[in-house]
């Protein structure tokens, strides 16, 4: 998938709509239109990268940001853990990035899952 015909990289560029929860220089958090949680969001680079495994050195920085960025935005949608591992509900969230077709990933532009509340996966 090229920039031209990466959907990611239409909704950045404002051409698809998305309920957007956040924005800056550098990323863009919309909400999940399939979601798979009650809190789905996605955080897309502004920077097409096609997969975390095709990040480089020069990326350290971006890939810094989104993974602190992910607490603030959880925690602002109401989802922050309390140090009580035997607290599930509603304690915490999950961040996952998906790499290539045996990961999971669909769209080939590099984006990270914020998820929080009743999910399908099971508690590790």
């Amino acid at each position: 998938m090229t920039q031209d015909n990466c959907i990611f990289c239409k909704i950045v560029a404002g051409q698809i709509p998305s309920t957007q929860v956040y924005a800056d220089d550098d990323v863009i958090v919309f909400k999940d239109i399939n979601p798979a949680a009650d809190m789905h969001l996605l955080m897309v680079p502004r920077k097409h990268i096609a997969t975390l495994q095709d990040c480089q050195p020069e990326d350290q920085a971006l890939l810094g940001k989104m993974l602190l960025l992910a607490p603030k935005l959880a925690a602002e949608q109401g989802y922050r853990y309390d140090g009580d591992p035997e607290n599930v509900d509603g304690n915490g969230f999950r961040v996952v990035v998906n790499n290539g077709p045996g990961g999971g990933q669909e769209v080939y532009h590099l984006h990270m899952h914020i998820l929080a509340g009743p999910r399908p996966w099971k508690r590790m």
